[in-house]
This record gives C-alpha cells, sequence and structure tokens, in this order.
C-alpha cells in the first residue's frame, strides 16, 4: 500500500483481502475511514489504471462516515470530537472566529473608533426577544440625529418667541408716562433712559429675525425628506444582502445535512459488505459512494456561494457604514457651525444693547443736585426778598 498518500494509515482487517484506512474528508474536514479491496496481488492501482491488467491489485475506495472501527482503535465520530477544534461559529447566519482562535483581527481604521470596525454583530433586545443587526443601529443613529436637528430648531424658536415678546414689551415701556414730570439733569437722564428700552427693543428684535434666518431654518432645513429616503434605501440594500446570506446559509446546512446522511448511508452499507460479500452490496456501496461524493460537492458549492455573498455582504457593509459616518461628521459641524453663529449673534446683541445704554450713563454721570435746584429755583421761584422783622 506504499502508493496511499502519506497522511492516511493502513490497518489490517481479519479478512486478509481488506484493508481499512482512515485519513480527513476533503468536505468537512472530520475524520473518516476508508476500505479498500484487493484484487489479485502485485501492487495497488487506482480505478485509473487498466482493469484486468495481469499481477496487479485494483483498489476500490469507499468513502464512509464512522465507519466501523478497527480493533483497539478510536471510533472517528470520537476521533472528530478530539481532532478537529472549532475555530469558528455562526451568528445569525454571518461566520465569526472563535475568540482567541485564529491569527488576531487588526482594525480597518485603528484609533478612530469608526463605524466600519465596530457594528458588525446583531446587538441583543434588552429582553431578549429579538435583535437588532449592527447596520440598524447605526441608522437609527441616524434618524436620531434628525430629530435632535428638529429639536434644536424647535428651542431656537422658541428662544425668538422670547426675544419677540421681550422686544415688544420693552418698546411698549418705553412709552410709559410714569416719571415724566422729572425735571432737570436728572430728567434728561431718565427720559434717555426710556428711549433707550426702545432702541434695546429694536435690538432684540433684530436678534430675534437674525436667529431666524441664520439659525433656526438651516438646522430645520439641513437635509430635508430626502434624507429619511436615502437611509431607506441604504437598509433595503444591505438587508437584501443579509436575506441573501441567511438563504445561503440554510442552503449549506440543507447540504451539511444531507453529506451527513449519505455517509451514514455509506456507512450501512459497508457495514452490510463486512458481514456478508455480494455483487448487489458492492454496487449499492459505489451508488451510495456517488451520492455521498456528489453530496460533499454539493456541500462545498453551497459553501462557496456563502463566502462569496457574505464577502458582499462585508464589502457593501464597509463602504456604507463609512457614508454613514461621513454624513455623522457632517451633521455635528453643521449644527456645531449654527450654534456657534447663535453666540456670535448673542455677542453682537450684548455689544448693542451696551451701546444703547452708554447715552444713559453719560447723562448719569452729567446729573448735578445743584444744577437741577438752579433750573427748578429759576423756573419755580416765587420771590427772593426774604422777610424782615416787624416794627412797633
Amino acid at each position: 500500500m506504499d502508493l496511499l498518500p502519506t497522511h492516511v494509515t493502513r490497518y489490517e482487517s481479519n479478512r486478509a483481502e481488506r484493508v481499512r484506512i482512515t485519513a480527513k474528508s476533503p468536505w468537512t474536514h472530520v475524520w473518516t475511514e476508508w476500505t479498500a479491496k484487493i484484487w489479485g496481488g502485485g501492487a495497488a492501482r487506482t480505478s485509473s489504471d487498466a482493469l484486468g491488467a495481469p499481477g496487479s491489485w485494483w483498489l476500490e475506495v469507499l468513502v464512509m462516515f464512522c465507519s466501523a472501527k478497527p480493533p483497539g482503535a478510536v471510533s472517528p465520530a470520537k476521533r472528530q470530537i478530539k481532532e478537529v477544534k472549532e475555530t469558528k461559529t455562526t451568528i445569525n447566519c454571518v461566520t465569526f472566529p472563535l475568540p482567541g482562535e485564529g491569527p488576531e483581527q487588526q482594525l480597518l481604521k485603528p484609533d478612530e473608533w469608526s463605524y466600519c470596525d465596530y457594528f458588525w454583530a446583531d446587538k441583543k433586545d434588552p429582553q431578549g426577544a429579538t435583535s437588532l443587526p449592527g447596520f440598524e443601529v447605526l441608522l437609527q443613529k441616524q434618524l436620531k440625529g434628525k430629530q435632535m436637528q428638529k429639536e434644536m430648531s424647535e428651542f431656537v424658536h422658541e428662544r425668538i418667541k422670547i426675544e419677540e415678546e421681550y422686544a415688544k414689551n420693552l418698546s411698549k415701556l418705553s412709552l410709559s408716562p410714569l416719571a415724566a414730570q422729572e425735571e432737570g439733569t436728572l430728567g434728561e437722564a431718565w427720559t434717555q433712559l426710556k428711549k433707550s428700552l426702545h432702541d434695546e427693543a429694536e435690538v432684540h428684535l433684530k436678534f430675534a429675525n437674525k436667529l431666524h434666518t441664520e439659525v433656526e431654518k438651516p438646522l430645520l432645513t439641513f437635509r430635508g425628506d430626502n434624507f429619511k429616503k436615502d437611509l431607506k434605501k441604504y437598509d433595503h440594500h444591505i438587508a437584501d444582502l443579509r436575506k441573501q446570506l441567511a438563504s445561503r446559509f440554510a442552503s449549506v446546512e440543507k447540504a451539511r445535512k444531507a453529506l451527513a446522511d449519505r455517509q451514514k448511508d455509506l456507512d450501512l452499507k459497508t457495514q452490510q459488505l463486512e458481514v456478508k460479500l455480494s455483487n448487489k452490496t458492492e454496487e449499492d456501496i459505489k451508488k451510495a459512494r456517488r451520492k455521498s461524493t456528489q453530496a460533499g460537492d454539493d456541500l462545498m458549492r453551497c459553501v462557496d456561494l456563502y463566502n462569496q455573498t457574505q464577502s458582499k455582504w462585508f464589502e457593501e457593509m464597509v463602504t456604507t457604514n463609512m457614508e454613514l459616518e461621513k454624513l455623522e461628521v457632517e451633521r455635528i459641524e453643521w449644527i456645531q457651525q449654527h450654534l456657534r453663529q447663535y453666540t456670535t449673534l448673542r455677542h453682537e446683541t450684548d455689544m448693542f444693547n451696551q451701546s444703547t445704554v452708554e447715552p444713559v450713563d453719560q447723562l448719569l454721570q452729567n446729573v448735578d443736585p445743584s444744577k437741577d435746584r438752579e433750573l427748578w429755583v429759576k423756573e419755580n421761584k416765587t420771590g427772593d426778598v426774604r422777610p424782615v422783622d416787624m416794627d412797633i
């Protein structure tokens, strides 16, 4: 049996004309057992050799799953458990490496906390009933960002209403007749103070108008209704790929089960051949072998299609996640820009308000009680001749 592959081990059976050999299945990477039948003497030959060649052996290889073990050997089923170590796991139809198995994966964008590195698995529902795909988590972030942007616009709108109401009240108060009869330098300062309320009202009204055009409206109109439509396109595209992946995974599982069934059938027929040699049994084994081989080919094809679909999903996830990341950066920078505009306008308002009270400050500094007394006395005096004593 020197022509057997180096990874194959030969066992002698209790029948001189038969041997058993073991090797790994090319489809499942698990231990299986083959049975070889010897015809004549000389050298072993494969099925490609000319049948009936004198002085040769014909080696007929029958692939068998968990076949009868040779004396003292560990059964292939147990050998599979002992010698085949699982390195991958499939969760919701997506295949991941087990922790600590295989080469360590490197982040696609190290040190950036990028969307394309941290949303491959599904997020479990707090109740444990359902799970949310990582891509859906990112979509929810986008929708939440849109909602936050809308609420900020509403907040600024309320701020505008306060400014408008404040301006209205200031303007109304500036017309108040209270203390209108104050005179002198103090009266001038008081009149200017009331006028400053009107000027301040104008400042706040302008502030409200600028808030509307330069802050509220941009926040409200940034990314209109088409934005949600674009998100739905992303959602449907990735969801379709995920459905395809689930379908491919189901095909793999079906093919894997079919292969196991075929190998079990081959096992049973081979065990029957061990008990009783017959042409019919050998024909059945040949048919079972062909079916098992075909099942193995089908499994390989299904796994290949699954891997292709998963690779396509992976590529689209990276591309789309990066696009969502870009959109989020744009949203944050847009809001930052317009909130800065808010603070700029607020500072301007303070400056304008300061300018409205500066004349008041100046007049207050010029208030002179002596001057006011002089003016008032001149206007209201009743006589400067003082009384004198009465004569007898």
